[in-house]
């Protein structure tokens, strides 16, 4: 089959859980023999680069701004596919899926959507961009012939909102190779002597919580490890550097993949993801498959990991419960060791990428 996929921001990823669901499903299409098209940003991709993998890369403009870059973008892309010849269009990403009626009313395509995250509650919009993603919300649940939800919450929610069945089919995990590039002489890092998060720098990731809650640790043997960059959001990353001034325990690496990222997973202590809101994070995921301990804000989100008491649980934005179960695994490292490995057992049975691509692909070819 001929396949294209629209809403990510390109490939090959560097940050973003989107990009990184796009691209290892793409990977893992293009090895079962289909033809496989993502659309790319400038902005993310070099325009040049055509091919990735065994995936055809098609760069096209948009407006480079917070609110319109992948609206425009996608609107662009929409118009490009009607003409491109695809068996199958898959969007990805509530705001891209506004867009999707146009290949499902001029395209023999088949539209297939997938429902990421209920972006419009995050603090970064405005009330306009909400409107713009709460109807971007009911056309993934109206416009594709079949949509996808990444969590069984944002399944109950589109029933319940929308009244629209949707396939829950989940995010994946991926472990890169171990690597010989020792990003950790670059940052001063002990192996094990760290906390580790891997997040865009937005203000619903929490990475406020997290920063006030280290510094309320006693423990100086320790490190704060912040992994990501900001996408249109220069004052929130802005102010985060304010309250971590002159302290030598918080490190900010900026974005890395491959090599230096798999590494730096490999060597912590413990993973903390604090957001507000989530879809289903991969870097949890990958964090599981990482064999770490992971504290994760008790968000309806990471309900099957918390609530199957496979990683520890805090009180979403609440920095003192943060800070007392970074002190408990700190203390407690044969129950670290318990939990792990049954999280581990867990998500390498129901999440590896392989696995979720063949219920995709059968998808595709239902």
């Amino acid at each position: 089959m001929k396949i294209a996929y629209i809403g990510q921001k390109g490939m090959p990823m560097t940050q973003g859980g989107v990009e990184a669901h796009v691209e290892n499903l793409a990977l893992e299409m293009a090895q079962k023999g289909h033809d496989v098209f993502v659309y790319t940003r400038a902005n993310y991709t070099n325009p040049k680069l055509k091919e990735y993998q065994g995936v055809q890369l098609i760069s096209l403009p948009s407006i480079k701004t917070k609110h319109l870059d992948a609206i425009s973008h996608t609107f662009f892309a929409s118009l490009h596919a009607l003409f491109q010849g695809y068996d199958i269009i898959h969007y990805h990403a509530v705001g891209p899926s506004l867009f999707s009626f146009i290949p499902r009313l001029f395209s023999r395509a088949k539209i297939i959507g997938t429902f990421h995250c209920i972006d419009r509650f995050h603090q970064k919009w405005n009330k306009f961009a909400q409107m713009i993603l709460k109807l971007g919300e009911w056309a993934i649940c109206k416009f594709p012939h079949t949509t996808i939800s990444v969590s069984p919450h944002i399944q109950k929610y589109c029933l319940e909102k929308y009244n629209q069945e949707t396939l829950f089919i989940p995010n994946g995990f991926k472990i890169k190779q171990n690597s010989n590039d020792d990003i950790l002489k670059t940052y001063n890092l002990t192996p094990q002597k760290y906390f580790l998060a891997v997040s865009r720098i937005i203000k619903h990731k929490g990475l406020h919580y997290l920063i006030e809650a280290f510094q309320k640790l006693n423990n100086p043997e320790y490190k704060l490890v912040i992994v990501g960059d900001t996408f249109h959001d220069q004052k929130y990353k802005e102010y985060l550097k304010e309250i971590s001034q002159n302290q030598e325990n918080i490190v900010f690496t900026g974005i890395q993949s491959g090599e230096s990222l798999n590494q730096l997973f490999t060597k912590a202590f413990t993973f903390v993801l604090p957001s507000e809101d989530e879809g289903l994070s991969i870097t949890l995921l990958e964090a599981v498959a990482h064999q770490l301990p992971v504290i994760a804000s008790n968000i309806e989100a990471n309900a099957h990991l918390t609530e199957k008491g496979l990683v520890y649980s805090f009180k979403n934005k609440n920095v003192d419960d943060l800070k007392d179960k970074m002190q408990y695994v700190l203390d407690n490292l044969e129950d670290n060791q318990r939990m792990l490995s049954k999280a581990y057992d867990y998500v390498k049975d129901n999440f590896s990428w392989n696995h979720i691509a063949n219920q995709i692909d059968q998808v595709y070819n239902n």
